[in-house]
């Protein structure tokens, strides 16, 4: 039996004449679950719906929204237990400490920081022009349909994640695309959404489901007219498809795609620290089975004895380690293609290189190496991405050309120099900070990348091919929420016409509503 979708409130039997199941990566056996996906005729009935909602919300208090997101965490903490396990079974990540104990717990507090952020108004951002009478604000965009990535089933899904909290906080109904890894996980979430537009008296099509669409079907959802604008998450190619249709109907179209996310590690601090660094990397890279978008890919180092220490005690390191499940076939089979792209190019695998090695489905560890002078050569092709537990060390002749390879990058999501303590990197790190900083999100020192902290000072997101757009951020409130919302001018309006935000609160009185009237109140 085929599930249904989530449309308008209702869990209705598809019209699909194609289905698709999830499988278990680690025991590479085909999941029960039979799955629809929707056709045109069904994606337009959920579109409008979202439509519908849009224009009864308008208007609304932030707490509305708030008292929903804050319902729906509790929601979803009652069905922990069955999401842990259903995300177990589809994506091979495991319970604990992954699942249950960092990347859940991280799920809700995303959606208590937007309904706070909801709740203050603190996103919208309200700018005063007391002399000129203009006031301006953000104001909710419309539907927004999110797509959430195969390799965070709770964090970023496109029915849970932060791209969807930021959307309902910002007073929006979701259309929610779920992904082909992990549909049961989106599922059980969907229920939990439902209960909580019950409990907290919501229009019914304020979270909608569909499982799948065609690559046609996607590109017309993200551009319809009724739609206000979308967030996706995931691989590069399908991202810019997906873009390409929402930008030539003048739709918002906010993507995070890929990094390789540098790390120059420079002379003194390899002589000062040498294998804790290696530890750093290591367990940064591995992590997840590399399956992060903020996994260390690329790392500078110089090329002499320091540097070709480094990278033997990795390669031994990497040999040494657990070899992790890959979320899917679709996933190892990416990497192998990266890997042999780079190797063509002239890298030297030191570790790994070779699928199997782990649980299921699996690649060995996998660390190669190219000498500066040849990354500069052709510095495109040895930033191919391989999403996955495997890195590339550039070995660089000196400082000078560590800061050509900086020069070189495309834009990343992070970028990292590792330093020594005693100053004696200080000159290289002025010469490679200007030309690493324009191209990253994220600068950081001395730290590996691949935790993104819950932030209202996080930025994850950078230039492009990282983002799609270098001014925004998918994670940290308020400012995630921008993305969803337009900016709102009113010119010369009558206060009592006012949204509240927009109050004139830089005198010693402005107009408020009481007991239903509007008058002035002071207020100090």
């Amino acid at each position: 039996m085929t599930h249904s979708i989530l449309l308008n409130g209702a869990w209705i039997a598809s019209e699909a004449t194609q289905t698709f199941q999830a499988a278990n990566p680690a025991t590479e056996e085909t999941l029960p679950g039979v799955f629809p996906v929707s056709p045109w005729s069904e994606i337009d009935k959920v579109i409008q719906a979202a439509a519908d909602a849009a224009k009864e919300m308008r208007g609304w208090p932030g707490n509305r929204f708030a008292e929903f997101l804050d319902t729906y965490a509790d929601e979803i903490e009652a069905r922990t237990d069955e999401l842990v396990a259903a995300a177990n079974a589809e994506t091979g990540l495991p319970v604990s400490p992954r699942l249950k104990d960092g990347e859940l717990p991280r799920t809700t507090n995303q959606l208590r920081q937007a309904a706070e952020a909801a709740r203050t108004d603190s996103w919208r951002c309200p700018t005063i022009d007391t002399a000129a009478g203009i006031r301006a604000m953000f104001g909710p965009i419309g539907p927004v349909v999110v797509f959430g990535p195969n390799n965070f089933p709770f964090a970023f899904n496109g029915i849970a994640g932060g791209d969807f909290a930021a959307a309902i906080a910002a007073g929006n109904p979701v259309i929610a695309k779920g992904h082909s890894c992990h549909p049961e996980t989106t599922r059980i979430f969907a229920e939990a959404a439902l209960a909580a537009i019950e409990k907290t008296n919501m229009p019914k099509a304020l979270v909608q489901l569909v499982y799948r669409t065609s690559h046609e079907d996607g590109y017309k959802l993200v551009s319809d007219s009724r739609v206000g604008a979308s967030g996706y998450t995931g691989a590069r190619h399908t991202g810019l498809k997906l873009k390409a249709a929402a930008d030539a109907a003048g739709k918002p179209m906010y993507l995070e795609l890929s990094s390789i996310n540098p790390v120059f590690i420079l002379e003194g601090a390899l002589n000062e620290r040498a294998d804790a660094i290696a530890d750093d990397f290591t367990g940064s890279c591995l992590m997840g089975t590399g399956q992060f978008c903020t996994n260390p890919g690329l790392v500078v180092v110089p090329a002499n004895d320091a540097g070709n220490g480094f990278v033997k005690s990795v390669a031994e390191k990497f040999g040494a380690a657990a070899v992790g499940t890959m979320l899917s076939e679709g996933v190892r089979t990416s990497f192998a293609a990266g890997v042999e792209t780079l190797q063509k190019a002239g890298v030297e695998v030191v570790a790994g290189g070779q699928a199997g090695g782990g649980t299921g489905v699996s690649f060995n560890n996998t660390l190669m190496i190219v000498g500066g002078s040849r990354f500069l050569e052709d510095p495109e092709v040895f930033q191919t991405e391989t999403f996955g537990n495997g890195s590339l060390v550039v070995l660089a002749d000196d400082v000078a050309q560590m800061m050509a390879i900086a020069e070189s990058l495309e834009g990343n999501l992070t970028g990292c120099v590792y330093s020594d303590t005693e100053g004696s990197d200080d000159d290289s790190y002025a010469t490679i900070e200007p030309a690493l900083r324009t191209r990253v999100g994220r600068l950081l020192n001395d730290k590996m990348p691949t935790g993104v902290a819950v932030s209202a000072a996080m930025n994850h997101g950078g230039p492009f091919p990282s983002t799609g757009h270098p001014g925004f951020t998918a994670v940290g409130v308020p400012a995630a929420l921008t993305r969803f919302g337009m900016l709102q001018c009113y010119d010369n309006i009558r206060p009592e016409r006012l949204p509240v935000v927009l109050l004139d609160r830089n005198r010693n009185a402005a107009w408020r509503r009481i007991d239903g009237n509007w008058s002035k109140a002071d207020v100090g």
